[in-house]
């Protein structure tokens, strides 16, 4: 499983690189779940990896077609080799799929390598989001990369106080069976990352348990080696464990 550390400045960037971060995402903490950091903060991030890492960016919750197309082409563009995009306050899946279509189109555009990644959140209120599961077969339908599971509320509890590890383990079941990446998120500490691990997903992230002084401070290499540390200790534990085979 791979760590995911998400990044307001190149700085910060660094900082996840010399922790172990084994992908580096830009996003703006203080504009929400999925704040997008100016084009500006992106490319010098970007400068900062110099390639060594793949770089992911959140472009907020998409409303409208012309605006998530041109905006996910300028940050594919500005070096993220993944777009992620979420739909807070819809919930018809048609317009949903119209939206991720958009995005993937700008993103393609931007730079052929780059990619979309879909976000669900495990606290949206059905009323008014759509339902993860659903957005799992949106993705499968417009063909993009991949989905995250995150909390749209920071305040709030996080996505392991929110579904059980059977819960978590049926959305990434059904994700991987579409052949999607699958990523999980939302106030993750490191108890949480073995939970994580066991319900199959390919990438955990973090903000807060990455940061000194919370998840509007600043990431610390310290808190990320120590994260990579502990995902070394559930990968190695597993390795040992008895088989009958």
């Amino acid at each position: 499983m791979q760590l995911l550390v998400s990044v307001r400045c190149a700085a910060e960037a660094v900082a996840a690189l010399d922790g172990g971060a084994d992908v580096i995402d830009a996003k703006d903490p203080q504009s929400g779940a999925l704040g997008a950091v100016t084009l500006e903060a992106l490319r010098g991030i970007h400068a900062a990896v110099a390639g060594r890492r793949s770089i992911t960016a959140a472009i907020g919750d998409a409303a409208d077609e012309a605006m998530v197309e041109p905006t996910a082409r300028a940050f594919a563009a500005g070096g993220a080799r993944v777009v992620k995009v979420g739909f807070a306050g819809i919930t018809a899946a048609a317009r949903i799929e119209s939206l991720a279509a958009s995005a993937q189109r700008g993103a393609v555009a931007g730079a052929a390598s780059s990619a979309v990644v879909l976000v669900a959140y495990a606290d949206g209120d059905s009323r008014t989001n759509i339902v993860p599961a659903a957005l799992v077969d949106i993705a499968a339908r417009v063909g993009v990369r991949g989905v995250l599971l995150d909390t749209a509320d920071k305040h709030g509890l996080g996505l392991t106080r929110l579904l059980d590890r059977r819960a978590l383990a049926a959305w990434v079941d059904r994700a991987h069976a579409h052949g999607l990446v699958v990523a999980l998120a939302g106030k993750l500490a490191a108890d949480d990352l073995p939970l994580v691990r066991a319900a199959g997903a390919d990438i955990a992230g973090v903000r807060g348990a990455a940061c000194e002084g919370g998840r509007t401070g600043r990431v610390s290499a310290e808190r990320v080696r120590d994260l990579r540390a502990v995902l070394q200790r559930i990968a190695t534990a597993s390795a040992e464990r008895p088989t009958l085979a």
